[in-house]
């Protein structure tokens, strides 16, 4: 046993990854104080300038170097930062703190859970508002269970499972530019007219990035009860969804509670035709609640798992 502490003392990543989740969820940076919601804010105010081109070509372009304008710098920055600090840890804590958003997540849910469960309507689509792209001051109340529901799933998908893939694959740095790309593809969501060719290409990149750990975590939340109908399931729904990633993660968590998720949607005053997911269930507080509990357990197994991975590997290393 003594053995087994030295070696997970020894291993700095593993200290770093834990650390970073303790600081967070003790003393967690506010969403609206966080420098990921500024990095977003200056993300639009530059497509404001930039966008503005009527041409697909000319506005993929665009969107494609403000992307590069964006990202490239700060990777630099970071990667220069890095052998400058005294201590390499502190350095990769700093970044995994500002990549990860769990506790903010938690909170939205208990909030949405408090809101439903009253028939607050007001407060569920002004709780919703800042954190999806689509309109939410005419959802009804299936709309709000739906919309709340996706985002919930997302959000600990994306600020959660992805930063740690990644953090394990590239330490803090790869983690944080995770997390800026990906808040990028959310603010040029294509899923807006007026970002449908600009943010194209910033979108595939972020696919790319969360296919694998998206994919996997949606196969951990497959098992379990009723496993086989799930899976088979989540292969024949996800197909009808745009993105890889969140197609197995959404339809699994969906199929898994039995959940109907998906539908139309609108944004910017633009009816979306999206594909119905999951089961028949319309969501609601209590289910909400049951959905929160499921992802934080899968969220607990994901990080046992990673932990003994990475000190199996840097043990052999």
């Amino acid at each position: 046993m003594q053995t087994l502490f030295d070696q997970v003392f020894a291993n700095g990543v593993l200290l770093v990854m834990w650390g970073a989740l303790l600081f967070h969820l003790i003393l967690p940076i506010p969403h609206a104080a966080h420098p990921v919601t500024l990095w977003h804010k200056f993300a639009e105010l530059l497509a404001d300038k930039v966008n503005n081109n009527r041409n697909y070509s000319q506005s993929l372009i665009s969107g494609t170097l403000a992307w590069l304008l964006m990202c490239f710098p700060a990777l630099i920055l970071l990667i220069a930062l890095k052998p400058l600090m005294w201590q390499p840890q502190l350095f990769e804590l700093a970044l995994l703190l500002l990549a990860i958003d769990w506790r903010n997540n938690e909170k939205l849910a208990s909030q949405l859970i408090r809101a439903l469960s009253q028939d607050n309507k007001p407060q569920a689509r002004k709780l919703l508002a800042p954190v999806v792209n689509r309109q939410t001051d005419t959802l009804s109340t299936l709309g709000l269970g739906k919309a709340s529901a996706e985002t919930l799933i997302m959000g600990y998908g994306r600020n959660v499972i992805c930063v740690l893939f990644w953090y394990a694959i590239g330490g803090g740095i790869a983690a944080l530019m995770y997390r800026l790309t990906a808040e990028l593809a959310r603010a040029w969501s294509p899923s807006r007219q007026r970002f449908a060719p600009f943010g194209s290409s910033v979108v595939k990149v972020v696919a790319v990035l969360e296919f694998i750990p998206l994919r996997l975590f949606a196969l951990m939340i497959v098992a379990g009860h009723n496993a086989s109908n799930t899976f088979s399931m989540m292969l024949t729904q996800s197909r009808s969804w745009p993105l890889p990633g969140p197609a197995w993660l959404i339809t699994s968590a969906g199929n898994k509670l039995e959940l109907s998720l998906g539908g139309p949607a609108i944004y910017d005053n633009v009816k979306a035709v999206r594909a119905k997911l999951g089961g028949r269930i319309a969501p609601s507080a209590l289910h909400l609640a049951q959905l929160q509990k499921m992802l934080a357990w899968r969220i607990l197994a994901w990080l046992l798992i990673q932990s003994a991975l990475l000190l199996i590997i840097h043990q052999g290393i």
